[in-house]
């Protein structure tokens, strides 16, 4: 087992991309994810039915507790560094964090840096994996006088609470049955290059799940704008179709492109129509609500895997 003062390994572990980060998980609940975690626990046998494994399997078996760990948020940059504090562990809290399903974990310790550290060089690569161990110089130096320097107070504090699972939601409304199943079954084609080819673009969404989606909640045609203003969709209490009379702005995203940064292009088209109006960012399947003058995240939903939660965004989304 690796100590501080000799670790048995360094890892580098990523943090999502930009558009889709998760470093704040990590550090927020003291804990190291990696996916893809639908198919199950990693065990021998999954090991050959899965065949994006090998990362997993590594996280699993390879990664010691008290192993090193940084939190690569890009080519050459780290946010964190942490000690490895538990064996692996599957934990279903995790199956949706942005879009990704990350339930396979690590307890760690992490020491947040104040700023990002970036290396000289691009250390990780021009393509790093997710997960590896990392043997070059210049970060095993890095890492190792990390922890061996004052203050080592983070590397026995207390892990944070893990967060309690939000439950599946019982029963879907009635009116979204349909569009919710349709969801369920496209979604696995749609992420498949091999068998679908290229993406659904924004307007292809758009016009297969966010109008059905809006119309379910009650909206007429008539109040339902596309490229309304450059705006992708906007939803009107009232007609006419004014500024005004504008209840909410969406902004699209292609499906998988990360619909949490989507929201400073969808401010900008708040701010141009002059009044404040309540932002929802989506890639067709999820959904994020922003409101207030802050636009502060209210509300979420996954239309392939529902929890209870979800129905917040309906009850905001529902025309009034």
């Amino acid at each position: 087992m690796g100590t501080a003062t000799s670790p048995r390994a360094v890892w580098q572990i990523s943090g999502g991309p930009a558009s889709r980060s998760y470093a704040d998980v990590f550090w927020k609940h003291g804990v190291a994810l990696i996916g893809p975690g639908d198919a199950g626990p990693w065990s021998q046998q999954r090991a050959a039915e899965v065949p994006e494994d090998g990362f997993v399997r590594r996280f699993a078996t390879v990664v010691g507790v008290g192993d090193v760990v940084l939190l690569r948020t890009a080519i050459d940059t780290i946010s964190a560094v942490g000690l490895v504090a538990s064996e692996y562990m599957y934990l279903t809290t995790f199956d949706e964090v942005n879009g990704w399903d990350l339930q396979h974990a690590r307890r760690v310790r992490w020491c947040r840096l104040p700023q990002e550290h970036k290396f000289a060089t691009r250390i990780f690569g021009a393509n790093p994996p997710r997960c590896s161990q990392v043997s070059t110089p210049e970060v095993l130096d890095f890492a190792i006088r990390f922890v061996n320097s004052p203050p080592t107070s983070w590397q026995t504090a207390p892990l944070p609470a893990l967060p309690t699972e939000e439950p599946p939601l019982d029963e879907v409304p009635a009116a979204l049955q349909g569009l919710v199943a349709l969801a369920a079954d496209l979604v696995p084609l749609l992420l498949d290059r091999q068998a679908f080819g290229e993406l659904p673009c924004e307007a292809e969404l758009v016009a297969h799940f966010v109008v059905p989606f809006l119309r379910a909640l009650g909206w007429p045609l008539e109040h339902i704008a596309i490229q309304w203003r450059n705006i992708d969709v906007a939803v009107f209490r009232a007609l006419p179709r004014t500024p005004e009379n504008c209840h909410l702005v969406i902004e699209a995203k292609r499906l998988g492109a990360g619909v949490e940064g989507a929201l400073e292009q969808a401010k900008g088209y708040v701010a141009t129509l002059g009044l404040h109006r309540d932002v929802i960012v989506t890639d067709g399947i999820r959904y994020r609500m922003y409101a207030g003058d802050r636009f502060e995240p209210v509300a979420y939903a996954n239309l392939a895997r529902l929890k209870r939660p979800a129905t917040e965004l309906f009850a905001r989304m529902q025309r009034p």
